[in-house]
């Protein structure tokens, strides 16, 4: 029996929970979190603070906070601070104050029980942990829509109010809320909102460029060397662009590419192997939308898919080598190819329905270049329903 080999070095890096130790592309917001917390390893009993993380999924709220969590627990230990970083998630806890703070006291004292106070009395008995053992906390709320979802205003108004009763005494707990978009505060009333809103770091979709940074990051620490090719890379990296620029969809994707390639026995991780990872996901090319296919759209379309097969190592084809492989399928069926104006309206067709995509690029090439990719379907499940069709077709005719 072969001995099994395998593309990945340490896929545990591409899980949802780890955290790498640099974030490409949030260097900016790690300082900006780092700056509104520089009191916590200077001052910590003069001051508390609020900051909101705001940004759509794969945006990278969750690993920036807990980047930053982990980055300064440790540089306030050296300085022999008792800080300590809690992130929460709020759908997990159903969005219940009671169970957040039975959470928060459990992380000092595991076998804390489970039940017997109310969230009044949990408050008091976190904050009490934390004089005893003259202890800092920062909570990060994750997913903090779904505690106002759930339980409204007056959660919020009590922690953003902590220490109003404790007038002298030192200040013990900031908090991080994670969220998507700001309009689930909305409802809460205006001094709670503006106490939330007075720092708020709001992360941008990441563009194509940086998703592409992001995912070679990935590929250092989780594949062996010369395993992900540079075209896979980008491939991922354009259908996590079309996803909004979500990143976690980028990792997600590149794991599963990596587990294609493992199964198949593969050397490398091509971009066969990230469409047939996304193929998965999403069933984008339904068999009725090949089938509505005009008959030189489904030629077109077979000769693009040839290509890929042939090329596995190919994300993009130019679109000189689709006109040729275009024009071997019509040979093969014993019909005459169309013009290039025909095509590039059967291209535009094609692209509308997102079975293709096309660009235009000048790297590598003079001039500006039109580029092809097939980025959601193998190019051999898509040659072999194509084939089945297409000789139906010509069978009727």
């Amino acid at each position: 029996m072969p001995a099994y080999r395998s593309v990945f070095k340490d896929e545990a890096k591409l899980d949802i929970n780890y955290v790498p130790s640099r974030l490409p592309h949030r260097e900016a917001e790690i300082r900006l979190l780092t700056e509104f917390f520089s009191f916590a390893l200077s001052t910590p009993k003069e001051m508390t603070q609020r900051v909101l993380i705001v940004g759509n999924v794969g945006t990278g709220k969750t690993a920036l906070s807990q980047r930053f969590g982990a980055d300064i627990t440790r540089q306030a230990k050296q300085r022999g601070i008792n800080l300590n970083y809690i992130h929460v998630n709020c759908r997990q806890y159903r969005g219940s104050l009671f169970l957040i703070l039975n959470h928060a006291v459990s992380f000092f004292h595991p076998t804390f029980p489970k039940r017997g106070f109310s969230a009044e009395e949990l408050l008091n008995i976190f904050l009490q942990v934390l004089d005893e053992q003259n202890a800092y906390a920062i909570i990060a709320l994750d997913e903090f829509e779904s505690m106002v979802e759930k339980s409204g205003a007056e959660p919020v108004y009590q922690l953003t109010r902590l220490q109003e009763a404790r007038l002298g005494r030192p200040q013990r707990v900031s908090l991080i809320c994670i969220m998507k978009s700001l309009r689930a505060i909305e409802g809460l009333d205006p001094s709670t909102r503006s106490t939330l809103q007075s720092n708020i770091i709001s992360l941008e979709p990441y563009r194509y460029e940086q998703l592409v940074d992001i995912v070679r990051d990935r590929v250092q620490l989780a594949f062996k060397p010369l395993t992900v090719q540079e075209e896979t890379v980008c491939l991922i990296a354009e259908l996590a662009h079309s996803e909004g620029g979500n990143a976690r969809f980028a990792i997600e994707l590149l794991w599963r590419a990596g587990k294609y390639a493992d199964a198949e026995g593969f050397d490398a991780v091509t971009p066969e192997c990230v469409r047939k990872a996304v193929s998965s996901i999403y069933t984008v090319a339904r068999k009725g939308d090949l089938a509505g296919l005009r008959l030189h759209e489904k030629l077109l379309l077979l000769g693009l898919a040839r290509f890929f097969k042939e090329n596995d190592d190919r994300a993009y084809a130019s679109l000189t080598e689709v006109e040729q492989a275009y024009a071997v399928a019509c040979e093969e069926f014993d019909l005459q190819p169309y013009t290039h104006t025909q095509l590039w309206k059967y291209l535009q067709v094609l692209s509308a329905m997102g079975i293709i995509k096309k660009g235009v690029s000048s790297a590598g090439h003079r001039g500006r270049t039109t580029l092809i990719c097939l980025p959601r379907i193998p190019a051999r499940e898509l040659e072999r329903e194509l084939i089945t069709l297409l000789e139906r077709e010509i069978e009727d005719k």
